[in-house]
């Protein structure tokens, strides 16, 4: 019994590492499987077709005059700092130069920012409009991971709930984004605030990226929100790693048109090998 609790303890000790570089590698994963089975490229066409009409959309609407509002923001910042520096001793002109460089690294920040947002709502709009398809390429995917797929009700009444279910999990995605996301702005008004709002932000839209693509498998188990949200949870620490390498892809224009489709891929296969065998093992009596 006791060696019995030491081996669990060394691979607990383990496991946190482990999990956090298995994370990591399920997007190239996911590239080699689309190299096995180039069949399953068909059914990436259409949702990289949707994917860049609507990015295109997202960042004519939203990066050109966010830009031009930074931009406009930082000017009026630096004018009115050299004004401030011009009645100032000699001696602190230096501080211009420290001027330039924080409003540089600032900028680089609210533009990576404002990306990442971009991109997040590339894959909320993307995803909704090419789900059929990554329904069906995550089914093919599961198949070849585990030979069997969960038997879906025939007929119209639940074709009806289930697009029902889809409605109300993107009613929940938004709830749980904003019910969380905007209590937590507050903190910022606190001493050492801003660090907690940006771990937290991370964590949050992390959450919320892996219930989109982890939701094929999950979804063909007809499983809660929150059973979905207690799964993604208990994944830890592969999902930090995963959905961090999901925001990499979604925030780089034009990568992200082909990101989104790897991403579903990859979480597909990431519920095969970490999400369904503990599934099965907590339906057993």
């Amino acid at each position: 019994m006791v060696k019995q609790q030491n081996s669990q303890s060394i691979l607990s000790i383990f496991a946190a590492p482990v999990g956090l570089i298995a994370g990591a590698t399920y997007h190239f994963r996911a590239l080699i499987i689309f190299v096995k089975n180039p069949k399953l490229i068909s059914y990436i066409i259409v949702p990289i077709l949707i994917n860049i009409i609507v990015g295109i959309i997202l960042y004519v609407g939203l990066l050109l005059p966010g830009i031009n509002l930074i931009e406009s923001i930082f000017n009026n910042l630096s004018l009115q700092f050299d004004a401030l520096i011009s009645q100032l001793p000699t001696w602190l002109n230096f501080l211009s130069y420290l001027d330039n460089i924080l409003d540089w690294f600032l900028e680089f920040i609210i533009f990576m920012i404002l990306f990442l947002i971009i991109g997040f709502l590339l894959v909320q709009f993307g995803v909704i409009l090419g789900s059929p398809f990554y329904g069906q390429l995550s089914e093919q995917l599961e198949k070849i991971k585990t030979g069997t797929l969960p038997e879906a009700p025939p007929g119209l009444l639940a074709s009806i709930k289930d697009i029902w279910r889809a409605i109300l999990f993107e009613l929940k995605k938004i709830a749980l984004f904003l019910g969380i996301g905007l209590p937590m702005l507050l903190l910022n008004f606190f001493p050492g605030g801003s660090l907690i709002v940006t771990i937290g932000g991370i964590i949050l839209t992390t959450s919320i990226i892996c219930l989109d693509f982890f939701d094929g498998p999950l979804e063909r188990r007809k499983l809660r929100f929150r059973e979905k949200l207690t799964i993604v949870h208990r994944s830890f620490p592969a999902y930090v790693t995963f959905g961090l390498i999901c925001q990499a892809l979604i925030a780089i224009p034009i990568v992200n048109f082909f990101g989104i489709p790897l991403c579903v891929a990859a979480g597909t296969l990431f519920c095969c090998d970490r999400v369904l065998p503990k599934l099965l093992l907590d339906a057993q009596p």
